[in-house]
């Protein structure tokens, strides 16, 4: 049986295709040779009908018949006969029977049907029952002109010629025959949205969807498979139009292509944009992402695929596009349509979701592929067991168990890596465990591996985890190695006696530690020793010194000594036994003071507090006698009498006693010394219960101690006789309360626990001293004692609390309030007490220490504290302080200089506006404003730049300085010092600058400007006038130095004139330069000053001397007439007078006192004279040499007055008193007698007039001695008139030298030589003849006069 079919292909118009089958085989030869059925050839000619292939049979044999398949291709030139051709087929009866090729035709089909379109292409239909291949399928498209007419079928274009493959019978394989698929896609028109298309019930909705419908179902039907268009809605940005499309499998072409023709089914009106035709397809990406668990620091791999081309890719996390950086690669391989994004080091901020979007595009399509998912990405979190330990590796236990370190993470990771590293001095390892998510390190400890001087070392344990994919964690466990100490301890002598010291030492074998501690356990007490003062310790050898100074009961106990290092604490005790001895200060001696007569007893007592209970062994001693005592119970005092009777009665009339207490360890204290005074009998005018004594004789006794309760009051009350009884002169004994509180301070000072204590104690001490305030203003002895207190307790450091400092500051405000004022000046005239109080406020504060990093702000009526800690990032320190608004002080620290402190260091500044006007000042000087004290906590010994602006109190002084409190000056009384202080005038303010830090204020005086201004303009005037005067002195002896120097008097006379000069000169230099300097309120370092006073004082005394040597030649020539010396001896004496003397004086006196800060005045360049008395190193060589110098005048005075043979004419007296004035004239500037006048300027009552001639006497000092000592003389006139002519001068000079040893007036002839002679007692003429002596004693007699010319 044969069933053929038949395929037909038009070739120019027309082509038919069939389908032939046959059950049995052709052979290959028939299949171009078998000829048409007969039928066909009644067809006719005109047909044109052409056979382009054989038809090919399926032969079905018997046995077996095989059934064939067989294509015909038809091709007509005339279309019009497809529909002949197409039935004719359809005619045929089957089966045909095909004899000569045994072949049988069983069936007949016309399956594709092509029409021609265009030259090289025609128009395929596929007949029904009958679809195309799916091989295919995506590459048909609709026939353009059959698609644009929706009532055709849909054809397809295929080029010629055609060769398959051809339209097969349906199956659901073929195309469009699956199950459809939806396409979601969205068109945009160009018109305005209207909200009407929101609502899709609204009929411009309706028309929109009906409308749009139609057009895709149009234009979409010729897709494979096409089911339906429906539009799903309408969105605004124009108009976007939704719809889906559900149709078989269409490529990318041919949805472009039907979306092309939408246009041509839908109104203009709607303007539709055919080029934003878009898919968006969400369900064909193939998206992973590796590794599946994400840790910090991972790579990641994101990677897409699809299964269509595409043109571009791009990735998102969340809506921001991801382009290539360091962490971020994207590589795309269109190969494989694939896209991979590689993540590096991710982070936490890396999680979220990642987009891939793949997009194909056209001109009518555009198609795009998205996916998303979403990332997490884990902290690797990695716990250790310990974050720090300590570990004391000498412990057994420690050494038996060893130290597990563990490292743990949250999740368990197959591909977890690990390992463990070692960093540290103590190199101790150990072995590595891996238990699931943990990791695990089992230290291997033995003490030889951690020796005693690395305890507290830290060695560092780093675990070190990975997970394989790029993440890695590592923690690090610091372990501290520690290592119990081996602590001895020992102490210098125990037992103690209580006021004796004691030390304790304490030593380890570890060299690290954080602290050192010091308990007493005394019975159940335990007390913390806190006395900063008394433990030091040492870094080399490790060691703890506790020093005691002086021991009491409170120090009797077990002392333990503990190393702290960490948590570990290493400890050592030692037992101290305190054995009871009094105190010196707590012994009362009776009498302190006392007159005693010879041969009669006296009662000398020493009394301790009834308390004790010890029993000492006590004895007096008198004038190193040792006599025992008689013991006493008086009150609540234990006393120990001695009668003392003096039987030696020609040994001193002064002489002391003391008491002697021994205890039971035999050591022992001595009393204060009892001041005895011997009188005989005859001499006694006071004689009673209080002793006995000489009239005005003073009697000190102690106070009453009877009142008091817990003991003796301190103090005592001194008596002196007057009109033969005692009266009390002066009592300083304290008030019970007053003492009380310096009893408690004392033992609180050497407490153990006194910073403990301590702020309580000034509580206590402050309500005491208001309750006490009216009988304190009426004692300086209890204003005293309350300084001495404060001073006591400043020594202990405070804790920086508001409550504690402002009681220690109230107490100072109460006692140098107004109503003290006389207690004050009382004590300024004996003690240092005021200045021990600002003192004791230096110390306060410079001791506090810091309560949470602050120091508060505290104000107490008169004074005010405020201050900083010292911190990195700290600006200026800027403080102002005031008590009103007129009277105020500011500090300014700059920042550089705070940068230069140690960090957590202190600045504190206290505002006074009382205490600066008790401290001692000179009379003519009034601290002018607030006193402000500033200190640091850590002192520094090189400058520290603080500026302050103090405001004045009385605007009517003037001439201010910047001065702070010295505390070392007169005598470490304390003064005014001005050194390292620079003041700048500002109005109603004045600025200081300083370069230290301590206590500040500034002094301003009366305005006595007329004054000081007439006296600055004649020192000024006359100095100057002097320097010229003194220059042209010298220039004019050296000028005639050898015709004026021919014998040895004359040149003795100029040598003293010429040094006089020269020495006198380089003083007043000095002296102007440094006064001008110190006028003009000019800074002078230091050394300069120093310099210059030592020079001052130098080259005056040289003047001085040189003028006693002058003094003593004219003494020497007016009395040794007989007598000659050579020349070079009396060289030799005037030099060393002259320069020697002056020089061991000045060395002597800069020597003795500059170490002690005194050499130089505070406020001008020359010798101390409040501290040091160092003025008295020229005042009195000056003194002596002017009484010296007075009395050779007064001898030469004599010499002139000295009567003569015969009686005088009234004319010759005028002369000799005319002489005799002008030898005053000359003499008092040549032997200085002028500094006498200095004398008058010392005393303290002087008139101003003494000052002003003491000036001018002075200042002028050069131009008398050019006056007196060259001008006025002759002979140097005559050799000044006659130097230019030298032989005029030689003929003189040649006479001269003759005249002087014939005759001394004619060798005398200038003024004077008259009144010399006869000061000597020579007149007339002497020949050339006379005898030897006659000539030896006009020669000297002669030398003598020339003194004065």
């Amino acid at each position: 049986m044969l069933d053929c079919k038949l395929f037909a292909i038009l070739f120019q118009f027309t082509r038919l295709r069939s389908k032939v089958t046959r059950q049995n085989a052709i052979p290959k030869h028939y299949r171009s040779s078998l000829p048409l059925p007969d039928s066909l050839s009644l067809l006719p000619d005109t047909t044109g009908l052409k056979i382009l292939s054989t038809l090919l049979c399926v032969l079905i044999l018997d046995l077996p018949l095989p059934e064939y398949t067989v294509d015909i291709e038809v091709s007509l030139q005339d279309s019009s006969y497809l529909e002949q051709i197409k039935d004719y087929f359809k005619n045929i009866n089957l089966p045909i029977n095909i004899s000569s090729v045994q072949t049988t035709v069983s069936n007949i089909s016309i399956t594709t049907v092509c029409l021609p379109s265009g030259e090289n292409s025609s128009c395929c239909f596929c007949e029904n029952g009958y679809a195309w291949p799916s091989t295919v399928c995506s590459d048909v498209m609709p026939c353009p002109s059959l698609s644009l007419e929706p009532a055709l079928p849909c054809g397809y274009m295929q080029k010629m010629p055609f060769y398959g493959p051809y339209c097969e019978p349906q199956t659901e394989e073929s195309c469009g025959m699956g199950e459809p698929i939806v396409m979601n896609m969205s068109v945009r028109l160009d018109s305005d949205f209207q909200d009407d298309l929101k609502d899709s019930s609204s009929a411009l909705y309706q028309k929109y969807k009906a409308d749009l419908e139609k057009a895709f179902n149009d234009s979409y039907r010729c897709l494979p498979g096409f089911v339906s268009a429906t539009v799903m809605g309408f969105s605004p940005g124009s108009v976007f139009v939704s719809y889906e499309v559900r149709t078989g499998a269409a490529s990318f072409t041919q949805v472009g292509n039907s979306n092309r023709a939408v246009q041509h089914f839908l109104d203009s009106s709607y303007q539709l944009n055919q080029f934003t035709f878009t898919r968006v397809i969400t369900n064909q990406t193939n998206f992973t992402v590796k590794p599946s668990d994400i840790f910090e620091g991972d790579t990641v791999r994101l990677t897409c695929e699809i299964n269509s081309t595409f043109t571009n890719v791009t990735w998102y996390h969340f809506d921001q596009t991801i382009s290539t950086s360091s962490r971020y690669t994207i590589e795309t391989v269109f190969a494989t349509r694939r896209s991979i994004l590689k993540i590096t080091n991710v982070t936490m901020k890396d999680s979220g979701s990642y987009s891939c979007v793949f997009i194909m595009s056209s001109p009518y399509h555009t198609e795009i592929h998205n996916a998303t998912e979403t990332v997490s990405v884990f902290p690797l979190h990695v716990t250790p067991n310990f974050e720090d330990i300590d570990v004391t590796c000498n412990s057994p236990e420690v050494q038996a168990k060893g130290l597990l370190l563990s490292c743990c993470i949250d999740r368990h990771l197959t591909s977890l890596k690990v390992s463990w590293k070692v960093n540290g001095t103590i190199n101790i390892t150990g072995e590595t465990i891996l238990n699931g998510n943990c990791t695990d390190y089992q230290l291997n400890i033995n003490e030889s591996l951690c020796p005693p001087e690395k305890s507290g070392a830290v060695t560092t344990y780093t675990c070190e985890l990975e997970t394989g994919h790029g993440a890695r964690r590592a923690r690090s466990i610091g372990v501290t190695y520690l290592r119990k100490a081996h602590i001895t301890i020992s102490s210098t002598n125990t037992p103690v006696s209580e006021g004796y010291g004691f030390n304790i030492t304490c030593e380890s074998d570890v060299s690290n530690y954080d602290k050192i501690s010091w308990k007493i356990q005394s019975g159940n007490i335990t007390k913390t020793v806190n006395c900063v003062t008394c433990i030091n310790n040492h870094p080399f050898p490790v060691k703890s010194v506790l020093t005691v100074k002086s021991a009491s009961q409170e120090w009797r106990g077990t002392y333990i000594c503990t190393f702290s290092q960490k948590n570990l604490d290493s400890s050592a005790n030692v037992t101290i036994e305190v054995i009871s001895l009094p105190l010196k200060k707590n012994i009362l001696i009776d009498p302190i003071a006392s007159s005693v007569q010879c041969q009669v007893p006296h009662a000398l007592q020493c009394c301790i507090s009834a308390e004790t209970m010890s029993n000492y062994n006590v004895t007096f001693w008198v004038q190193q006698n040792e006599f025992q005592v008689e013991e006493k119970k008086k009150g609540n005092l234990l006393c120990y009498v001695y009668n003392h009777t003096q039987k030696e009665c020609n040994k001193d009339k002064e002489f002391v006693a003391y008491c002697k207490f021994i205890n039971r360890i035999k050591e022992g204290v001595d009393s204060e010394h009892i001041r005895l005074h011997l009188i005989p009998e005859k001499e006694i005018s006071c004689s009673d219960s209080l002793g006995i004594g000489t009239e005005g004789a003073i009697l000190i006794k102690p106070c009453s101690y009877v009142k008091n309760q817990k003991g003796f009051i301190r103090g005592n009350v001194t008596y002196q006789c007057i009109n033969r009884s005692w009266e009390a002169k002066r009592n300083d004994c304290l008030s019970g309360p007053i003492n009380d509180l310096l009893s408690t301070a004392e033992s609180l000072v050497n407490s153990p626990e006194a910073k403990t204590i301590l702020p309580s104690y000034l509580e206590h001490l402050k309500n005491q001293t208001e309750k006490e305030l009216t009988t304190i203003t009426n004692s300086s002895a209890d204003v005293g004692a309350i300084v001495t207190i404060l001073n006591m307790i400043s020594s202990i450091p405070a804790e920086a609390e508001e409550c504690t400092m402002k009681n220690f500051l109230s107490t100072v405000d109460l006692i140098v309030g107004d109503s003290t004022t006389a207690a004050w000046e009382d004590l300024n005239n004996k003690t240092r007490q005021s200045s021990l109080l600002l003192q004791s406020v230096e110390n306060f504060s410079q001791n506090l220490q810091p309560v949470n990093n602050t120091i508060p702000s505290v104000f107490a009526n008169t004074v005010e504290l405020k201050g900083i800690v010292v911190k990195e990032n700290n600006t200026d320190y800027n403080k102002e302080f005031g008590i009103s608004k007129n009277l105020t002080v500011s500090v300014l620290i700059s920042e550089t200089e705070i940068q230069t402190l140690t960090q957590n260091s202190t600045i504190v500044s206290v505002m006074y506006s009382k205490l600066g006007h008790i401290l001692p000042r000179d009379a003519s000087e009034y601290v002018n404003g607030l006193l402000i004290t500033t200190t640091l906590s850590r002192n520094r010994s090189q400058n520290f730049e603080v500026n302050m602006t103090f405001a004045k109190k009385d605007l009517s002084l003037k001439m201010p300085k910047c001065v702070f409190w010295n505390f070392t000056l007169n005598d470490y009384r304390g003064n005014w010092d001005n050194r390292g202080c620079t003041p700048t005038e500002l109005g109603d303010y004045v600025i200081c600058s300083c370069n230290h830090l301590t206590s500040f204020s500034i002094l301003m005086s009366l305005d006595r400007s007329s004054i000081s201004t007439f006296e600055d303009y004649i020192s000024y005037t006359g100095l100057a006038i002097s320097i010229v005067s003194l220059v042209v002195c010298i220039i004019i002896e050296s000028l005639v130095w050898k015709y004026v120097t021919n014998n040895t008097t004359s040149y003795m006379r100029h040598v003293c004139i010429l040094n006089i000069a020269t020495s006198l000169l380089i003083a007043d230099v000095w002296f102007i330069v440094t006064a001008s300097i110190t006028d003009q309120n000019q800074q002078m370092s230091r050394d300069i000053c120093i310099m210059a006073t030592f020079f001052i004082h130098f080259f005056y005394l040289c003047v001085l001397f040189w003028m006693l040597s002058l003094g003593l030649i004219l003494f020497y020539r007016l009395v040794f007439i007989l007598h000659n010396t050579s020349k070079t001896a009396q060289k030799a004496v005037a030099f060393c007078l002259g320069y020697v003397c002056p020089f061991v004086i000045a060395v002597t006196t800069i020597t003795v006192t500059l170490p002690k800060n005194s050499y130089t005045r505070k406020n001008v360049c020359w010798l101390n004279w409040e501290d040091s008395k160092a003025l008295l190193a020229f005042i009195i060589p000056a003194l002596i040499i002017v009484a010296t110098n007075l009395f050779i005048a007064a001898v030469v005075i004599i010499k002139i007055l000295r009567p003569t043979i015969g009686d005088r004419s009234s004319g010759q007296e005028r002369k000799y008193l005319f002489q005799i004035g002008r030898s005053v004239a000359i003499l008092t500037p040549l032997l200085g007698l002028t500094w006498g006048f200095g004398l008058a300027t010392v005393i303290e009552s002087r008139h101003q007039a003494f000052r002003i001639i003491f000036s001018v006497l002075n200042a002028f000092q050069g131009l008398f001695i050019l006056v007196s000592g060259t001008l006025w003389d002759k002979k140097i006139q005559e050799a000044l008139l006659k130097r230019n002519s030298s032989s005029k001068w030689s003929s003189q000079q040649s006479k001269s030298s003759s005249l002087i040893l014939v005759t001394p007036m004619l060798a005398m002839s200038y003024p004077f030589s008259r009144t010399f002679n006869n000061l000597c007692g020579k007149t007339g003429k002497y020949r050339v003849s006379s005898s030897e002596p006659s000539t030896s004693s006009t020669e000297n007699t002669s030398k003598a006069y020339s003194l004065l010319n």
